[in-house]
């Protein structure tokens, strides 16, 4: 039986997180062993989110008055929630990839900006561009133009270069 002050201990660690992050995804994690929810958990670290195992009634406490207490309701069985620091994509990538891999475990819901989004929402999150894919595409968006420009300015100097070489062969002749 957990003691009191681990269970106070608990709930700031998980009130500290729904702070910190953008998103927060519950998913069900059965037939999972502790050693895939460890390399899943690493996973998660190396893009910015962690995953927190932990009963329902305390992650229920710990996010009451944070943008994350729309998933209180979802919050049923063996549940654990993956939180999002740097960006809202990452961690809900990593997620969707790992239990397409697994075939155990499934999201339940997850939550952004206060708003509740239920499993097919996260998948299709999990589906968005990365940012760092969206400035590439923004960037090759900026830089077509210019290429175009260029191309131009070149396709006329050419031109003129020839016009000028076949005249001046013109009059050697």
């Amino acid at each position: 039986m957990a003691t009191k002050a681990f269970k106070e201990q608990k709930i700031a660690h998980i009130k500290d997180y729904a702070q910190k992050a953008k998103v927060a995804i519950v998913t069900n994690y059965k037939g999972l062993t502790v050693e895939e929810i460890t390399n899943l958990r690493r996973a998660l670290q190396k893009e910015g989110a962690d995953y927190t195992v932990t009963k329902n009634t305390l992650a229920k406490i710990a996010m009451k008055g944070t943008d994350f207490e729309v998933l209180s309701d979802s919050m049923k069985e063996s549940t654990a929630i993956a939180f999002g620091f740097d960006d809202e994509v990452s961690a809900a990538k990593v997620l969707a990839k790992f239990i397409k891999e697994k075939k155990k475990a499934e999201i339940i819901c997850g939550a952004l900006d206060g708003q509740l989004l239920d499993a097919k929402q996260v998948d299709a999150l999990a589906k968005t561009p990365s940012k760092e894919e969206l400035y590439a595409k923004m960037l090759g968006c900026v830089n077509s133009p210019a290429t175009g420009i260029v191309g131009s300015i070149n396709a006329v100097m050419s031109s003129l270069v020839r016009a000028i070489d076949a005249v001046a062969k013109q009059k050697s002749a």
